[in-house]
Order: structure tokens, then C-alpha cells, then sequence
């Protein structure tokens, strides 16, 4: 009898080997009777492990499968060596935005508003003024956190005095905590205006440790909104917005400021303030300590200048060429508006009406003959809320023009020019 491996000569056996050489050779029929008919010479499989790998890999079917399978493998390890590259070098990714996780920043019941503050600084009694327009406009937009005021150490509560009007009413009025500091001078022999080195003084927000976050502002704005859900973000020692007006070279406004409040980062700054040149103020300072690793804001919404509406090109603001400019949805978008229309001067100073003129916005011809004038009314509005509420929180003692020379605030006088206001 002829061996089980031999050729068979009759028709069903040679039917049933052509039916068999039609199956894949890796399946399991296929290969175990390949195992078990062995010669018995040599006792070699018919299909060996290389036979039935080579057989695998060229079947077409396959190989999209192992070419996915091999991409997914690449994948995975070009990720956790990206992963470990940035977080051993931190610096070579500026952007690290895009690396954060989700987050929410919507208030929830939890959230203690305390924790939190607007800061303000003021070093005289116009600033005082201004700051007070800022807490009535937090106020007035509901905002939750609290509203801290630096103030100089040598001025007292004192109604007899106005800076201690003020300094009452933003307390009793606003429910502001009133912090006495050292106004900070910087000031060299060249310098005979004390706005730039006094501006130091926003800077000690990093000392308010009894708060988790301190959002400053500058005095010379408006506040439309609240920011309060800038409390919530990720932490960050500093968060600030782009000086978008400033194209030349990547800078960081100060104009407004979330600080993360800490003796590490108050030392940080007090070692900048003594080791820094003639022509470095407040912006170059924070600039040179966070510019590189900060969080940063965006300036759209948070801080927008006033004399963006006197631009004939909006693109540095709307970040693209192609958006349209729409002064009355970039106003309705804004949260705080810093007054800058050099060379007018600020709101609260006198100017003459041929420098207003000069810097008012034109309007502007449309393709049906008309003319739009919406920059211009948006401007002249800016500039006509300030003055109203400046004399509501203040007193027309306050407005430009108004005050006497040899100002030192004669309550009596003032008492009878509000109860004069409030009369008409």
C-alpha cells in the first residue's frame, strides 16, 4: 500500500488534494495536516513557520493592514518622544496653550469669590478719581471678585481732605479694601513727570499674598464688562495681552496684568526695579520677566485703545486682513478700553478744541454716496462717558478746566457744588 503522502492516482482523492490546494495555507486544517503528514525519512513538515510567514506577508490583502499597523506603531512612539522632549525643554515650546488640557472656565457654586481681586494703584488725586470710575463700572457689570486699592501710606481718611473723601467713598460706596503702600520712585534727574516711575506701583500687586489672583488695571480706561472668568484660567505666575499696536517686535501689555500673588515673584520684580536702566518702566520690566513664558490674553476684548477707531487699517486688532472692520460690534465685543490718541492728552486733561479736532476720526465715504460716521460717534462717545461718570463719581472739581489752580479740596465747596449738580 502506498504511503499516506504519496500521489494518489484515483479521481476523489486527486479531487479532494485540488479542493484542499484552493484553502489559504494558514488555515487551521491546511497547516495541522501539513504538521501531521511528515515524511517519514526525514520527518519535515510540509509547511514550515518561514513558509507560512512568507505566505502572510505577500497575500495583497494584507499588506494595507500591516502598513496601518505599522503607521499606528510609528505614531505612538513619535508621541511619547515629543511628549518627553517638551517636557524636558519647556523653553522650545512658546506656545504651550496648545498643549494644556480642556478646561472649563465658567463659575461654579464652589468658586469663592474672595480668593480673587481687581487691583487698582493710584498715586494722585486724579488717578484716585480714575479709579473710582472703575470700581462704579465693576460695580454696575456685577462683577464678583473683590476690588483691592493701593493707595499712598501718607494719606489719611479724612473728609477734610480729598483724597480722603474719595478714599471713604470708594470703601463705603464700592466696597473696596483700602491697602496703604509705598509709592515706588524710580526717578532719575531727566525726569521731572512722576506718571511712568509712579506706574511701578501696579507691579506690588504681586504682594497681595492673601489673594490667589490679582487682575490689575490701569486707571486710564473704561470697563465695560466683567473679567471676572479670567480668575478661572489655568495656572500661570502672569497672564497678559499682546501689545497687538506694537507689530515690529513681540511685546506684552501691561495695561492689564493677572498676577498669581507670591513672595518668589514680588523678590523677582523688586530685583528688576533695582537693576534696571534709565528708559525701563513698568512694560519693559514685566516684559523682560514673563514675556517668554507668560500666558497670554487676547487683546481682542481685553484691551482695546481708544484710538483704534481713528485707524484707516484694523488688521493688527482683528488679527486677519480679510475680516471687516465693524467699530459697532468690535465696542459691543470689548471688555476694557485703554484711552490712548497721542497726541491729545488724556480725558481728564484740559485740551483745546483744535487738538480734539485734530484727532477726531472722519467719516468716511460708502460705495452709495453716503457717508459712515460710526468710528467717529463711537470715538466721541468713549470720550463723553468718561467725563459724565467722572463727574458723578467725583464731582465737577474733577473735569477738565474746572479746577482752581490752588486746589485743596475745600469740602464745604465741593458739598455745595453737588448738592447744586444733583438740584439741576
Amino acid at each position: 500500500m502506498a504511503p499516506p503522502w504519496s500521489v494518489e492516482t484515483n479521481n476523489q482523492t486527486r479531487d479532494a488534494s485540488q479542493a484542499a490546494s484552493h484553502q489559504p495555507p494558514w488555515t487551521d486544517r491546511s497547516v495541522l495536516t501539513a504538521w501531521k503528514e511528515t515524511s517519514k525519512s526525514n520527518h519535515q513538515p510540509l509547511y514550515s513557520s518561514k513558509m507560512i510567514l512568507h505566505a502572510l506577508c505577500s497575500r495583497t490583502k494584507w499588506r494595507p493592514i500591516l502598513a496601518l499597523a505599522a503607521l499606528i506603531i510609528l505614531c505612538l512612539f513619535m508621541t511619547t518622544q515629543t511628549g518627553n522632549y517638551l517636557q524636558r525643554y519647556p523653553e522650545a515650546t512658546p506656545w504651550k496653550v496648545f498643549r494644556n488640557k480642556a478646561v472649563s472656565i465658567t463659575p461654579t457654586e464652589s468658586t469663592i469669590w474672595t480668593d480673587y481681586a481687581y487691583c487698582q494703584y493710584v498715586t494722585t488725586v486724579d488717578y484716585l478719581c480714575n479709579s473710582l470710575m472703575i470700581f462704579e463700572s465693576l460695580q454696575n457689570v456685577r462683577s464678583k471678585a473683590a476690588r483691592v486699592m493701593m493707595f499712598p501710606q501718607e494719606w489719611v481718611l479724612d473728609e477734610t481732605t480729598e483724597e480722603g473723601r474719595l478714599l471713604s467713598k470708594a470703601r463705603d460706596d464700592f466696597h473696596v479694601v483700602l491697602q496703604p503702600i509705598e509709592v515706588q520712585h524710580f526717578k532719575t534727574e531727566e525726569e521731572k513727570d512722576n506718571t511712568w516711575s509712579d506706574s511701578f506701583t501696579k507691579l506690588l500687586a504681586f504682594n497681595l499674598t492673601s489673594y490667589k489672583r490679582v487682575l490689575s488695571l490701569d486707571s486710564d480706561a473704561t470697563v465695560l464688562q466683567s473679567m471676572d472668568e479670567l480668575f478661572l484660567l489655568p495656572p500661570s505666575p502672569v497672564a497678559m495681552p499682546r501689545a497687538y499696536w506694537l507689530p515690529e517686535k513681540p511685546t506684552l501689555s501691561s495695561q492689564l496684568v493677572l498676577v498669581q500673588p507670591s513672595e518668589l515673584e514680588m523678590n523677582r520684580v523688586l530685583e528688576a526695579f533695582q537693576n534696571r536702566s534709565e528708559d525701563e518702566f513698568d512694560m519693559e520690566i514685566v516684559n523682560n520677566l514673563y514675556g517668554s513664558y507668560c500666558t497670554v490674553l487676547p487683546h481682542r476684548r481685553y484691551d482695546l485703545l481708544s484710538g483704534e477707531f481713528r485707524n484707516e487699517d484694523h488688521h493688527l486688532y482683528l488679527g486677519s486682513k480679510e475680516e471687516p472692520w465693524d467699530p459697532n460690534t468690535v465696542y459691543e465685543e470689548a471688555k476694557f478700553i485703554h484711552f490712548s490718541d497721542w497726541p491729545l492728552p488724556k480725558p481728564w486733561k484740559e485740551s483745546s478744541q483744535e487738538e480734539r479736532d485734530e484727532v477726531t476720526p472722519k467719516c468716511r465715504a460708502r460705495d452709495d454716496g453716503t457717508e459712515d460716521c460710526r468710528d467717529r460717534d463711537m470715538w466721541l462717545h468713549l470720550y463723553e462717558d468718561f467725563l459724565e461718570r467722572r463727574e458723578r463719581v467725583c464731582g465737577s472739581y474733577f473735569l477738565p478746566g474746572q479746577r482752581p489752580q490752588e486746589f485743596e479740596g475745600n469740602v464745604q465747596q465741593l458739598a455745595w457744588d453737588e448738592a447744586m449738580s444733583t438740584a439741576e
